[in-house]
């Protein structure tokens, strides 16, 4: 595989660049609410629902019932995270190449950060290193005790590809790894000297930021 790596610093936290990215959810929420009170409104929007996962299942219905919500602001809160929804799509239908740790974790941030339990994903890539499938495999602790390798590799072998990058998210948006996230690692890496399927990273998803175990040399070696 052909993909390289830039060099980083020892321990690299990376925070992504764009403005809008650094606003908490209730200053986002704000920002589609407009109007007086917007930050208040979006905070009573966030403590009845509890999480943007929710937000997005609910109906325009429910969601006006909030004070200071209308069924027209309700309508462009549910428009916009659909719009969101079908970003990831777009970028997924795009079989984008990945180049760098920075483009495999911009692929899953946006869905990844909101999720409200622990994942497992793994983005499969092909010869040219682009991603030919993200694969879902394991919801709640992820850790060598829970995740089956041989489940990873299934995946990888059905789908023809040759090489992979795991990546999973820490609900509590700290995306520093565990010794479980390093153990994982090493396992899958072994894993895949035996499968022949190259493991090019294992990325840790938090909000607004993520990690490299690579980068960081956390069971590579």
């Amino acid at each position: 595989m052909n993909v390289k790596y830039l060099p980083k610093s020892d321990r690299p936290v990376h925070r992504v660049a764009d403005a809008p990215t650094t606003c908490t959810l209730t200053e986002l929420l704000a920002a589609l609410i407009g109007g007086q009170q917007q930050v208040e409104i979006a905070e009573k929007l966030m403590r009845r629902f509890g999480s943007l996962r929710a937000i997005r299942s609910a109906s325009a219905s429910e969601i006006a019932q909030i004070s200071g919500i209308g069924q027209q602001t309700a309508a462009r809160l549910i428009s916009a995270l659909e719009l969101g929804k079908r970003l990831v799509t777009e970028f997924e239908e795009e079989k984008p190449t990945i180049s760098s740790p920075k483009v495999a974790a911009n692929l899953v941030q946006y869905e990844m950060s909101i999720l409200e339990q622990e994942e497992l994903w793994i983005l499969l890539l092909d010869t040219r290193s682009r991603v030919v499938e993200t694969v879902k495999l394991y919801r709640g602790s992820v850790n060598t005790t829970q995740v089956r390798i041989g489940e990873i590799f299934r995946a990888a072998v059905r789908h023809n590809a040759t090489a992979f990058i795991a990546v999973h998210n820490h609900p509590s948006g700290d995306p520093n790894p565990s010794p479980d996230d390093v153990s994982l690692t090493r396992a899958i890496i072994e894993a895949g000297k035996l499968m022949d399927i190259e493991v090019l990273d294992h990325l840790v998803i938090g909000r607004n930021r993520w990690v490299s175990l690579k980068e960081r040399k956390l069971g590579f070696n």
